[in-house]
């Protein structure tokens, strides 16, 4: 799911990913080779489309037909389009239910669409131009209030450029199965109904409440999924909940003694043998005392989570290969005949709000806009193969002067936005940016500008950055640590600190739902790079009752 910020609202925020900063990126096949130049333009129409301010589905249909003919001139693969028109109150629905057309109820998607309500009738924000899902068929939502001039940015930046980016980054492909996640969403909905029913509504939403707190702990970063059909799905999960009901759990094999030496206890095998980093997972096939329904619920959670997992590494990537796609797309459609000067500049000055970065200082600075440096890196990209200069060509050596259509797809497909940025940022867009480093080590008293706009200074800016989209640095690394077998079956987690930064104050709280969860005592200890515990929070489980 992506969503686009109106002209009022111009996007000025950072997200990122992580890999290596170097060329040697996770290549991908392309499943359609990508063109080596654009095909002959369409031919040209006596006269541009209509640009009324009001449009018809006849002639969002004109339009469309056209972007979609330019856009195969180019080469883009994409998914089958679906388009839907929306109200805002439609949109603000979508907003609240993180935009699929169904999902399962809780009350924080009610608490979320009543503040977006209050935001917008208040003025304090608008709301997106469509929101986009990464499903096959690819379904864009256009709003209802948008001008013809605008839905045919939002087709052409939704409905070609996420499209393309979604079925052809290897993220996606590798963690998403975009054929059957809308059928999983609708069992999952009809799975949390039956629940609700049968354990009541309280009971299901309080366990929602956990999952929803370690959902961002409970996907798979390394580990490849299997992609199965809803069918699938369906078979297997009573296979599931028998499974779990025959096995009991190891943890219940192993009923503590009433006097156990110190020796015995120490040569213990620790559980996990290996830390596990998916939270969810562990809890899911090892909480002792979860229901069936309860597994399955947390399994729900997870998996959805991890298809949205792709999209918290690739937000700089993906805007900006879809700002790029809809600005290429409008401007050949304009050179050809086809767009009229009245809707060349109401788009326009929509896409100039959107890719704006404010200065620092500035009250809607927030960092650094990642429409603004997506595009800008995809725009130099084409720059560098058609027209390199000396210091492109000792940068990029493989890039400069090659056909740039093929330069594009590679750059889509095989990165994300850490390594995408350690690839491709040039010191052209550095100086544009006017980017620099500046260290702030807690043991010196004052500020250090440690890269400026020299060779050496462009190496460590182009590394510092990258490593600003590395979801390692930015979200904390706990993991499964022990778990205590032959005791009190209480669980240990541990945090390892990146660049020894402790843990925000909402830890106690979030200490509760895994406590919940796992059904016993809950430690989380807090290590810094020298392997340290620097801080140790226990929650306590409730006692068990009869």
């Amino acid at each position: 799911m992506n969503t686009e910020r109106p002209t009022d609202q111009p996007a000025a925020h950072a997200t990122g990913s992580a890999a290596a900063a170097a060329r040697t990126g996770p290549f991908v096949t392309p499943l359609v080779a990508p063109l080596a130049a654009p095909l002959p333009p369409l031919e040209r129409p006596a006269s541009p489309l209509p640009n009324p301010s009001d449009w018809s589905i006849e002639l969002i249909e004109r339009y469309h037909a056209v972007i979609a003919q330019t856009a195969q001139r180019f080469g883009l693969d994409i998914y089958p389009n679906q388009l839907e028109i929306i109200t805002a109150e439609q949109m603000m629905d979508a907003y609240a239910s993180v935009g699929m057309p169904v999902n399962y109820r809780h009350w924080s998607f009610g608490k979320e669409f009543l503040a977006t309500e209050k935001n917008y009738k208040r003025g304090h924000m608008g709301l997106a131009y469509e929101i986009v899902i990464n499903s096959s068929p690819c379904i864009s939502y256009l709003m209802e209030e948008n001008t013809m001039a605008m839905q045919a940015l939002v087709i052409a930046h939704a409905a070609y450029g996420h499209n393309s980016f979604f079925k052809g980054n290897y993220l996606f492909r590798m963690w998403t199965d975009a054929a059957s996640i809308i059928d999983y969403l609708v069992y999952a909905r009809n799975f949390i109904s039956e629940c609700e029913e049968r354990y009541g509504i309280e009971t299901v939403e309080l366990f929602l409440d956990s999952c929803h707190a370690l959902q961002n702990h409970g996907v798979d970063r390394y580990r490849r999924p299997s992609k199965r059909s809803l069918a699938d799905e369906l078979a297997r999960l009573r296979e599931r909940e028998a499974h779990a009901q025959r096995q009991v759990n190891d943890l219940w094999r192993t009923l503590p003694k009433v006097k156990e030496s110190v020796e015995s206890a120490a040569e213990d095998k620790r559980f996990p043998a290996d830390p596990e980093e998916n939270l969810l997972y562990f809890i899911e096939k090892n909480a002792p005392l979860l229901a069936p329904w309860q597994r399955e619920v947390v399994r729900i959670v997870r998996k959805i989570a991890q298809y949205f997992y792709p999209q918290r590494q690739t937000q700089v990537m993906n805007e900006g290969w879809a700002t790029f796609w809809h600005h290429k797309l409008l401007n050949e459609m304009y050179d050809n005949g086809f767009l009229a000067d009245g809707a060349m500049i109401e788009w326009l000055k929509s896409h100039t709000n959107v890719v704006y970065q404010p200065k620092v200082g500035d009250r809607n600075y927030s960092g650094i806009n990642p429409y603004a440096l997506g595009f800008a890196m995809y725009t130099d990209i084409q720059r560098i193969c058609e027209h390199p200069t000396e210091e492109d060509r000792r940068w990029f050596p493989d890039l400069a002067g090659t056909p740039w259509l093929p330069a594009l797809d590679h750059a889509m497909r095989n990165f994300k936005d850490e390594s995408f940025i350690g690839q491709y940022l040039s010191p052209k867009l550095m100086r544009d940016f006017r980017l620099f480093a500046i260290t702030d080590d807690e043991q010196e008293p004052d500020y250090v500008v440690s890269a400026i706009h020299d060779d050496e200074g462009y190496r460590r800016l182009r590394e510092t950055l990258s490593h600003q989209y590395d979801l390692g640095s930015r979200e904390p690394n706990i993991q499964v640590w022990n778990v205590h077998m032959r005791g009190d079956r209480s669980l240990t987690l541990r945090h390892t600190q990146h660049n020894d930064r402790p843990l925000e104050d909402s830890v106690e709280e979030v200490l509760k739902h895994v406590t919940r969860l796992w059904g016993f005592n809950v430690t989380l200890e807090s290590v810094n790079q020298n392997g340290d515990t620097t801080k140790r929070w226990t929650a306590l489980a409730p006692p068990l009752q009869d």
